[in-house]
């Protein structure tokens, strides 16, 4: 009997395992379909990838113009420097020509420019034996006429910095727009609304916008640091040409005295 009951335990035992195991469901994984950035870049439509393409000339013309404006800057800066001191103890002991001889050796410094232009407007009429005011107004004129040279020249590029700041995002939204449209294509074509049939063109959407910002962001904050630098410029070479019309009207004074 007790062999009997063994027997039945057993097999009892070996039909709850074998139900179990029919019951509960397969333990095989499904495979994984890897969604990487080259696999969405492959699947973009011909509307995408333009975008992608205007995007990334935008992006390296906009490096391009930073690194100019950066080593044009740079150069102005470290010059100016070395040259404002020199220039300052020339015209101290009157020497008119060895400060514009200064200034030419300097070529990439804003107030050379600006202080040999007016430097030699002044010498074009000093060797009269008097200095009227109508020849201190040309000068005046002509460090104004370099002032506004100089200016333009250190803002050349930065329109362009502005142009894609601002517009950059708004082309990311064009193959937004798109990628959209292609979701709700796929999306009809398979009869379905599961994320499966959008997933491609929701993901073409995203990269586009995403990839605006990387290029508008970068350009908005150099175009604003350039501009800060261009006005600093701009208020050295005014000290600068005020202090050199101070200069010639003492000058006149002394020509002026007995």
């Amino acid at each position: 009997m007790t062999i009997l009951i063994s027997l039945l335990g057993t097999k009892a035992f070996s039909l709850f395992v074998f139900m179990w195991q029919e019951a509960a469901p397969a333990a095989t994984p499904k495979p994984v379909d890897h969604f990487s950035l080259m696999t969405m870049i492959k699947s973009m439509g011909a509307v995408a990838i333009s975008v992608v393409v205007i995007l990334m000339i935008m992006s390296v013309y906009s490096i391009a113009i930073m690194v100019e404006r950066y080593l044009t800057y740079s150069a102005a800066k470290k010059q100016s420097r070395e040259f404002a001191p020199r220039v300052a103890q020339a015209l101290k002991n009157d020497r008119i020509e060895e400060a514009i001889n200064i200034s030419d050796k300097h070529r990439k410094s804003h107030l050379a420019m600006v202080v040999s232009s007016g430097l030699q407007e002044f010498r074009a009429h000093s060797g009269s034996s008097d200095i009227s005011g109508d020849e201190i107004e040309a000068s005046k004129r002509a460090l104004q006429r370099a002032i506004a040279i100089k200016t333009a020249e250190f803002k050349r590029g930065l329109s362009g910095l502005a142009t894609i700041g601002s517009t950059a995002p708004f082309v990311g939204l064009f193959g937004t727009v798109f990628g959209i449209i292609n979701a709700f294509q796929a999306m009809g074509d398979a009869g379905q609304a599961g994320i499966g049939a959008v997933a491609s063109g929701i993901s073409e959407a995203l990269f586009t916008t995403a990839l605006g910002l990387l290029v508008a962001v970068p350009a908005v904050w150099l175009f604003n640091y350039f501009t800060g630098k261009v006005d600093g410029f701009i208020v050295e070479m005014d000290n600068s040409a005020s202090e050199l019309v101070d200069y010639f009207i003492k000058n006149r004074t002394k020509q002026l005295k007995p």
